[in-house]
Order: C-alpha cells, then structure tokens, then sequence
C-alpha cells in the first residue's frame, strides 16, 4: 500500500518527516504546495491512502476513496466552522503583509518561523482555496463510497471544538486531548499508528 501526503497552508512537506519516517514498510510520496519553493504533485498510482494535514485534508478529499484527515476538515469556514469574517481579514491582511500574516499564522499553531522566500501568489491563492471551498459533497464518489478517518489535537488553536466535532460527519475520529494542530510534528508516531491501522 502506498502513502500520499499533503501539508496544510503555511507549510511544507518537510511536515511528514517524522511520520514517514515512523512508517518504514509503507511506501511514501509527500506533495508540496511550493509556498517555499518549486510545488510537487508527481502522479500517484491506485490504490493508496491519502493522509492530508489541515488544508491537505481538504485539498484531497474527494480525490481518494481512502483519507487520513489530520487536524483535517472538509471546509474550513462557515456555520460550525470558522467565522468567514476571520479569513477575510487575513486574506486583506495578506495583501499588504502577506510575511507578517504569514509569521502570526505560524506562531499561532506553534511552527518555527517560516523559511524566507516566500511565495505570495501560492500563498494568497490557498487563503482563497480556505475561504472559498466546500469539499463535503465533492469528489468522483459518494460519502458513502469513501472511507475516512479523523485525527484531531483536542487543544487545537486553530479549529473550533464544535468544527472538529462535525467535520467529515459520521467518519470515525480519534483526539489526543494535549495535542495541538501540528500533530505530525508533535506527535508522529500516534500519527504514524493509526494511519498503520488504518491501511492494514
């Protein structure tokens, strides 16, 4: 069985190295959106398990019948979601500080400061992809057709409880209760576990 990642907004693949690393007998490809570099999407093969992180999640699902959604969602703002106003200002912000927006994100969600040579235009576009996409009734198949599971921090600062709570509805979810939205980085091998159990 292979394994395809994808980060979330604001970070790199370097994000699974851990988790790719705790996943030895897997065989791995990580995407990157290029928001500090050249992207990277190489053309994966079926069947495989799709793992994405926070906007990852939502940028792949639909895509695969089988989805790992880490500090994941299906959208990211709306009704039990967050506040559609909160990206609109971030997205304002970004045009004019798009390095200042980009450093408070990170500190927020506890990454190290940010590489230099940030791409802007990568960046600005998946702000939009955050405050624009619906992904709950997307995708080749139904719900019904894919296989999901949810692993979410229970001290997410990003993610409203009632967000976590809700999203991927009916998909089973596990929390670890100190975790925080960097679970790949803070916790890959509970990561690396149960997406383990999951593609067995």
């Amino acid at each position: 069985m292979k394994l395809l990642f994808l980060h979330g907004w604001g970070l790199d693949a370097r994000l699974w190295d851990d988790v790719r690393a705790a996943l030895p007998e897997f065989e791995t490809v990580a995407w990157d959106r290029g928001y500090f570099g050249a992207a990277s999407a190489e053309p994966v093969e079926r069947p495989m398990v799709a793992v994405g992180h926070s906007l990852g999640t939502m940028l792949l699902a639909g895509r695969f019948d089988r989805l790992v959604a880490v500090n994941g969602f299906d959208r990211f703002t709306g009704e039990d979601a967050v506040p559609p106003r909160v990206v609109g200002r971030m997205r304002r912000r970004f045009a004019e500080a798009p390095e200042d927006v980009l450093a408070d994100f990170r500190t927020r969600i506890g990454a190290q400061v940010a590489p230099t040579g940030i791409d802007e235009v990568a960046l600005a576009a998946d702000l939009d992809v955050l405050a624009t996409t619906d992904a709950r009734h997307c995708g080749e198949r139904s719900d019904e057709a894919r296989t999901v599971i949810v692993l979410h921090g229970g001290a997410d600062p990003l993610l409203p409880a009632v967000m976590r709570e809700t999203t991927f509805p009916g998909a089973p979810r596990e929390t670890l209760a100190a975790g925080g939205h960097l679970l790949p980085l803070t916790h890959p091998r509970w990561v690396a576990d149960h997406i383990r159990a999951f593609a067995a």
